[in-house]
């Protein structure tokens, strides 16, 4: 039994030794991830974006255009060896999860991170109301434009006098 449980442990402790080497040594400057604060946000939110991939004097470009925000760039903190940037959600941003992306200026690393847009308020529980109106085709009673509103009136007054005399006129017998 001795005999064949030091091979298996040997070849066992040389597995996980090449395993070990082939993998990257993670919290150097060329390695982390993106951190998104909020990462649940409500369109027209400011989302601050952080990392410390591209090293403390480096710089990055931040990518968040799956959610319409376009580019946006990352230069250094103060004094904390990462990297800080921000970018606002645009209001029209349909809820989803979106994946924001930061690339070194140097090309050494590419980080991710997901952003969480819903129309509810993340932070405080509260629902996000709507802004503006709404587009169904339909007017109300006193629509966007006032003029319209009175000619539309009065159009219906004349009609409505109209038609009381032609009916008035009928009861006499006068003849249409």
């Amino acid at each position: 039994m001795r005999r064949t449980a030091r091979p298996l442990a040997t070849t066992a402790l040389a597995l996980a030794f090449a395993a070990l080497a082939g993998t990257p040594a993670y919290g150097g400057a060329g390695t982390g991830r993106l951190e998104l604060s909020p990462a649940g946000v409500v369109p027209g939110d400011e989302v601050t974006v952080r990392t410390a991939a591209c090293g403390a004097d480096g710089s990055a470009t931040g990518d968040a255009s799956a959610v319409g925000a376009g580019s946006f760039s990352l230069t250094p903190g103060a004094g904390q060896g990462r990297l800080d940037g921000r970018f606002e959600v645009p209001p029209s941003a349909q809820p989803g999860t979106y994946e924001i992306i930061a690339t070194c200026a140097d090309g050494t690393s590419r980080v991710t991170g997901d952003l969480v847009v819903s129309l509810t308020g993340t932070r405080t529980g509260q629902p996000a109301y709507p802004r503006g109106s709404v587009k169904t085709g339909v007017g109300g009673a006193l629509g966007p434009d006032p003029v319209q509103t009175a000619a539309g009136v009065a159009a219906l007054a004349v009609a409505a006098a109209g038609g009381t005399w032609l009916l008035h006129r009928r009861a006499r017998g006068d003849g249409i």
